[in-house]
């Protein structure tokens, strides 16, 4: 059997039969479980395609799973409270966890706290990052969405902390859902809210660029690959379609469920949505303990996967190329996570302040190093200038010969017309 390209990850709130379960999206085949504690809403992270976070619910701890040994929890990173979501940056190298109304930054090859990010003021519901991981975007029970530029984030002020690029501040009542589209800092953020709103936003310019009304409230939210259309998962166990390349266009828009697309077959409210990377299968997560898998094209439910309560996590992945595999191991080890920011410990050790390289796995000690590799690089250009500076040298000097004869040549006649001139004007 050929090993699948996509693969989903699900959880619910109980966590009888499992943390996590990993399973194939068109057979509906349960191909991995992960074992211990239950995790958060939004709490449910891959970080570098070598391990499985999950915020453990209502405790103030992160299970890590190696993506190989799903029986076995690897290790527990210990918080300053009770995780409410929790996003991983798409190379892996950093982790971001919604701990009441702070955002917790944590570099991942160190472990070094980095940044405390303050400017909500209610507990923080969502976090995501850009698909460059140059920006994260923040939503809140205050009602506010934030984008922070992670370069602005890592800078270090003693007067104040770091502040958002854009405070987002259209929606009236808690943040449940964010995503971004593709693009990096030029991509657009769709949020959802219990106002009954979905919005889409620009990050580039900060501007709101589309507004859409329902007549429930909307509790997750997804784009398709191409991001011509939203789904919207309401309270109401409705997912409804969005297509945002409707003509003519409309900044502010209202939702007619008898006139546009709707996928029917929750009970209860749709707490997470997710679409395949070909844009043909959309993954729904309820709270009536089930997840669907819908045929985007026919708006047809494929297949219904039960859990054993309200289902809390549900995206789809591009599956891991180690996960399938028992043998192999994580490129990297996870080190202790700090839950005081750097230099707030007193660390005065000789890794304070330092640099810390992580290196791929085909790195060998017989390899080079990159002093040795540009010192021979640099030998080679200047065996190569040698060689050829004596060629340019006689080319120089042959041209040099070809223009003193033109230009004696060019002198002699100027010599001759000057003569010539001169005895016509004596004659007359």
């Amino acid at each position: 059997m050929a090993a699948p390209l996509e693969l989903v990850l699900s959880a619910d709130a109980t966590g009888q039969v499992a943390n996590c379960t990993v399973w194939e999206p068109v057979t509906g085949s349960v191909l991995l479980t992960y074992r211990g504690g239950n995790t958060s809403h939004r709490g449910l992270a891959v970080l570098g395609g070598q391990y499985l976070l999950g915020g453990q619910l209502g405790k103030n701890y992160i299970n890590v799973w190696e993506l190989q040994r799903r029986d076995q929890l690897q290790q527990k990173i210990v918080c300053p409270g009770p995780v409410n979501c929790l996003a991983a940056s798409p190379n892996g190298l950093y982790l971001v966890a919604g701990i009441a109304e702070s955002i917790y930054l944590w570099e991942v090859c160190t472990g070094h706290l980095l940044a405390i990010l303050n400017n909500h003021y209610q507990d923080v519901t969502c976090l995501t990052f850009t698909d460059d991981g140059s920006h994260i975007v923040s939503g809140a029970k205050d009602s506010l969405v934030l984008v922070w530029s992670l370069y602005s984030a890592l800078q270090v002020e003693t007067s104040r902390g770091p502040e958002p690029r854009y405070v987002w501040s259209r929606h009236s009542l808690p943040i449940t859902d964010l995503q971004c589209g593709i693009g990096g800092p030029q991509s657009r953020v769709v949020t959802s809210s219990l106002d009954q709103t979905v919005k889409l936003w620009e990050i580039c310019s900060g501007d709101l660029l589309v507004s859409v009304l329902f007549d429930v409230r909307i509790m997750s939210v997804a784009f398709d690959p191409a991001e011509y259309h939203l789904f919207c998962g309401g309270s109401d166990g409705v997912i409804y379609q969005v297509d945002l390349y409707t003509t003519p266009e409309q900044r502010e828009r209202q939702f007619h469920p008898e006139q546009e697309m709707v996928l029917k077959g929750h009970r209860n409210q749709v707490t997470c949505l997710s679409v395949s990377l070909d844009g043909s299968m959309l993954i729904s997560g309820s709270h009536d303990e089930t997840v669907c898998v819908w045929d985007i094209q026919s708006k047809q439910c494929l297949r219904t996967v039960p859990h054993k309560g309200p289902v809390t996590n549900v995206f789809i992945i591009a599956a891991p190329s180690n996960m399938l595999r028992s043998e192999s191991k994580p490129s990297f080890p996870l080190p202790h996570f700090s839950k005081h920011l750097q230099g707030a410990e007193g660390c005065d050790g000789p890794e304070s302040g330092g640099v810390i390289l992580r290196l791929g796995k085909q790195q060998g000690s017989e390899e080079n190093t990159y002093l040795q590799r540009a010192e021979q690089l640099q030998s080679l250009l200047g065996e190569s200038e040698g060689k050829n500076l004596s060629g340019l040298v006689e080319q120089l000097r042959s041209r040099t010969s070809e223009l003193e004869e033109e230009l004696n040549v060019v002198r002699k006649i100027n010599k001759d017309l000057f003569d010539f001139s001169a005895r016509i004007i004596t004659k007359q």
